[in-house]
């Protein structure tokens, strides 16, 4: 018998410390699945797994909030199942909180992949006909294919909604539309007041039955600062628990940073912000300063799973000969299960040996360097570093 999870607290935010010179902060958000650190990285586990790596495994790496991804799990093995199973934290055993998106992430970005595809395609024949987006978006929501069997699904704010009630996911998101960064502006506008409609419908659902869940609004705009301003003003109007930066960001790294800035000083400093996507080291260092609680990015394991390890020097790129004679750990100094067993030059072999196991030890390593590192920003800010 599996056990489940204790479910013990509702959901709260508790600043614990305020930087005198930025916005940065230090605190905690309670859920009904344990306390989460601020600010922190969330793993990303797509369809409910850290990929390489064990569920079970998620503790001792300190892995306070784990991401999965609503769209992937409606697909297979369907949210209904995992209700029938007892909720999410119970199918995957996992006892920690967890994020759920809405799915509209995936389903946007696997449309505008496809039709630039089919666009290259025509466009090198000669053809003059429009590409077939996977998608049609109307004001109900937005009707998709399934990529495992091609059924027709919609996408709605309260059916996306009703998804993550299934899942019982301790912080759950509202349906959004996300638009590549260089849209026309006419597009952009209707996509803003289209998306806010739909925040504002899922909120409805949501209230309809909190089910013990939290919410938070994701912040829309484009790199527009004034839209990111007008995007707070409606959103911070409504009875949201938190608030998600989304959207297209930017085409740089200075783009993204302009844009998160302009963005926080409009929202509450009593509430968590998250910064969606996001959550390579570069982006974390300077984000943190503006305001940003949470981070997620699928990069660290997508890293470690190409061979790029996560150090304090740097990225490391271990299938590099190089390496081959270092019998050194990963990163001196840590403390990860994979640097106090194994060297350089035996991870080094096993990548090149295509050994299944090269990847588990540098997710694993990978992950516990962001844990890592979001403790020491806790430190500096608590310091007055930061």
């Amino acid at each position: 018998m599996i056990s489940a999870p204790v479910v013990t607290e509702q959901f709260k935010f508790e600043i614990l410390y305020q930087s005198k010179i930025s916005r940065a902060r230090v605190g905690k958000i309670h859920t009904p699945h344990g306390i989460i650190d601020t600010p922190n990285f969330v793993a990303v586990g797509t369809n409910g797994s850290l990929k390489t790596l064990h569920n079970h495994d998620h503790q001792n790496l300190n892995v306070q909030l784990m991401f999965c991804n609503t769209y992937h799990l409606m697909v297979q093995p369907g949210t209904a199942l995992i209700k029938e199973a007892g909720g999410l934290h119970r199918f995957i055993h996992r006892h920690q909180p967890i994020i759920t998106d809405s799915g509209g992430f995936q389903v946007f970005s696997l449309a505008y992949a496809q039709a630039g595809l089919e666009q290259r395609e025509l466009k090198g024949q000669g053809g003059k006909k429009h590409a077939n987006s996977v998608v049609k978006v109307s004001e109900d929501g937005v009707i998709f294919r399934s990529y495992k069997d091609g059924r027709k699904i919609l996408l709605s704010p309260e059916t996306t909604v009703l998804a993550q009630k299934d899942l019982g996911s301790d912080i759950i998101i509202p349906l959004d539309e996300l638009l590549p960064f260089h849209v026309d502006e006419q597009k952009l506008k209707a996509s803003f007041d289209r998306t806010h409609r739909w925040e504002c419908r899922s909120l409805h659902e949501h209230l309809k039955n909190r089910q013990n869940q939290a919410m938070y609004a994701v912040v829309h705009g484009g790199s527009d600062l004034a839209l990111r301003e007008k995007s707070c003003a409606i959103l911070t109007n409504e009875a949201f628990d938190g608030f998600a930066i989304g959207g297209a960001l930017g085409s740089d790294h200075q783009e993204l940073y302009d844009t998160v800035k302009g963005t926080t000083v409009h929202l509450p400093i009593e509430a968590p912000v998250h910064l969606l996507g996001i959550g390579d080291v570069a982006s974390i260092d300077k984000c943190i300063e503006y305001g940003i609680d949470t981070f997620d990015s699928s990069y660290p394991t997508k890293a470690a799973r190409h061979g790029m390890i996560l150090t304090r020097e740097g990225p490391l790129k271990l299938i590099r000969t190089l390496h081959a004679k270092e019998f050194i750990p990963l990163d001196e100094g840590c403390q990860c299960q994979t640097c106090t067993h194994y060297s350089r030059a035996y991870l080094h072999h096993l990548f090149k040996a295509n050994e299944p196991s090269a990847a588990s030890l540098a997710t694993q390593h990978n992950v516990h360097f962001m844990m890592q590192k979001m403790e020491n920003i806790r430190t500096q800010i608590m310091c007055g570093l930061i």
